[in-house]
């Protein structure tokens, strides 16, 4: 049954907005970040220095890569748009929506002082990187994973969200656990931690790689795969809009914590995003995008990661 109307479900992808609710937080007003070390910090080499970034000091709006966003009319930010929760278009008005994108949003409105000026470009997970390093884009609000080998190529933001990797399969399928995927297709964007993390976790599995996840999720649909692993917000979208799949309930096979891409020598935009997620965190917008789009679906309160500096 859930082959037959793999098609007609993709089709009507992006159709549902998320609701529900938590008792309210309390969030503190935010803290002048303590300068950082005159000595430069260790090499990132391993999961918790991954997550230092720019601690936002001095003037943030002076920098040069600022002013030249600034003197250019736009912030130009590469964003999924197949991703329902993350980024995806909402088909009623044709803008793209979604907690990546609320980012974007604030962040364009710190550097312009108001909405209106973020031009988004629709990019695949593979795009990320080489997008950043030719200028193709200013940032990547797109769930990327932070982590040392990145840092060699870009530079990121603080952590704004974490993230974990799951498995998405069809109702009744059998496949409870990642084991029982032995022998199984398992489809994977390319470009992304998820293809690495599976192929460890699962080693006689076969994997199937897609551009993007909307294609895995067609592989998925169709048969040509038997499941779909990426991070929990991205499945948790796709899972809402297929009555014939669930996402397996068993602990987080990765650690995926996101951050803002930044072009590596532009360290004073990075400061500058760390103080928007900062002012987000404080005021109560974090929370806001959180609960309108995860809540619900997620099934669990957002934790706002505390912001890490020491690059």
């Amino acid at each position: 049954m859930r082959l037959k109307t793999g098609l007609a479900t993709f089709a009507a992808l992006v159709l549902l907005a998320g609701c529900g609710g938590y008792d309210e937080t309390t969030t503190p007003k935010p803290e002048e970040p303590a300068a950082p070390s005159a000595a430069p910090p260790p090499d990132c080499t391993n999961d918790a220095s991954a997550l230092r970034s720019y601690a936002p000091t001095g003037d943030v709006g002076s920098g040069k890569s600022v002013q030249e966003i600034k003197k250019s009319g736009k912030l130009v930010a590469g964003v999924a748009g197949d991703t329902y929760l993350l980024g995806s278009r909402n088909p009623d008005d044709n803008q793209l929506e979604g907690f990546d994108i609320d980012l974007a949003e604030a962040i364009g409105q710190k550097i312009f002082g108001e909405p209106g000026h973020v031009e988004y470009r629709v990019i695949t997970a593979a795009d990320r990187i080489p997008f950043l390093q030719d200028g193709t884009v200013d940032i990547v609000a797109r769930n990327m994973t932070v982590n040392c080998s990145r840092w060699e190529q870009v530079a990121f933001s603080t952590v704004y969200y974490d993230a974990g990797q799951k498995i998405l399969v069809g109702s009744g399928s059998g496949i409870e656990t990642p084991a029982d995927l032995a022998g199984k297709k398992i489809c994977a964007s390319a470009g992304t931690t998820t293809v690495d993390n599976i192929r460890t976790l699962v080693p006689d599995a076969e994997i199937v790689t897609a551009p993007d996840n909307s294609r895995c999720m067609v592989k998925f649909q169709n048969g040509e795969a038997d499941a779909f692993t990426s991070d929990d917000t991205v499945l948790a979208g796709f899972a809402a809009q297929d009555p014939y799949a669930e996402v397996l309930k068993t602990e987080r096979l990765s650690q995926e914590p996101y951050g803002i891409g930044v072009r590596k020598d532009r360290v004073d935009l990075v400061r500058l995003i760390n103080q928007v997620l900062e002012y987000m965190r404080a005021d109560g917008r974090w929370k806001a995008s959180y609960d309108e789009w995860f809540k619900d679906q997620l099934k669990v309160p957002g934790v706002q990661p505390p912001p890490v500096y020491g690059r």
